[in-house]
C-alpha cells in the first residue's frame, strides 16, 4: 500500500504533466544551491515549473499520463521542466543555463506530441529559434510587406494623375 505523501506526489506530477505544452528532463548534477535557485527563478519569470522528484515517482505519473517515452530518461538525479506555454522560452533558460556551468545536461524533451520523445543534444535548435513574440512579428511583416508595396504604387499613381492635372489646369489658366 503507497503512502500517502507519495500519492501526493505522483498526482502533482501527473497534474503538471497533463497541463505542459512541454517537458524537459533534466540531470541537475553539479549544481550549487545558488545556481538551481537561479534556474528556478529564471524558468518561474517564463511560467515554467522545475520540479525534482523520485525517479520512481515520475515513472509512475509519466505512465499515467501517457509520457511513456520519458521513463527510460528517468534515471539518476532527475528534475523535469514544465512548460505551458512557449517551449523554446523553456529550452532557452535550460540551455543557456547549462551551458555556462558546463555540468547538467537535458536528457531528453517532449513538445505537443507526447509520443514523440526527443534526445536532449536536439534542444540547441529549439534553443535557437526566436522567441514567439519574434516569430510572430516576423509573420506579420511577411504578410504585410505585399500590402504595403501595392498600396504604395496605387498612391504614387494618384501622385502622378493629380500632378498631371495641376499641370492641366495651370498651362489652361
Amino acid at each position: 500500500m503507497p503512502k500517502p505523501e507519495k500519492i501526493t506526489s505522483v498526482s502533482q506530477i501527473k497534474e503538471h504533466l497533463e497541463g505542459a505544452g512541454s517537458v524537459f528532463v533534466t540531470d541537475y548534477t553539479g549544481l550549487n544551491v545558488e545556481q538551481i535557485t537561479k534556474l528556478r527563478k529564471d524558468l518561474r519569470e517564463n511560467s515554467i515549473r522545475y520540479l525534482v522528484a523520485k525517479n520512481t515517482l515520475m515513472r509512475i505519473a509519466a505512465k499515467e499520463t501517457g509520457y511513456d517515452g520519458l521513463a527510460e530518461y528517468l534515471t539518476g538525479q532527475t528534475a523535469l521542466a514544465f512548460g505551458a506555454e512557449d517551449a523554446a522560452a523553456a529550452a532557452k533558460i535550460l540551455y543557456d543555463s547549462f551551458k555556462a556551468i558546463e555540468k547538467p545536461v537535458i536528457r531528453a524533451f517532449v513538445l505537443d506530441d507526447k509520443d514523440q520523445v526527443f534526445p536532449g543534444d536536439k534542444v540547441v535548435r529549439l534553443a535557437e529559434l526566436p522567441s514567439r513574440e519574434v516569430l510572430y512579428s516576423q509573420i506579420v511583416a511577411a504578410v504585410e510587406a505585399p500590402f504595403s508595396s501595392l498600396i504604395s504604387s496605387i498612391d504614387a499613381l494618384f501622385q502622378e494623375l493629380i500632378a498631371t492635372l495641376a499641370a492641366l489646369e495651370k498651362s489652361k489658366a
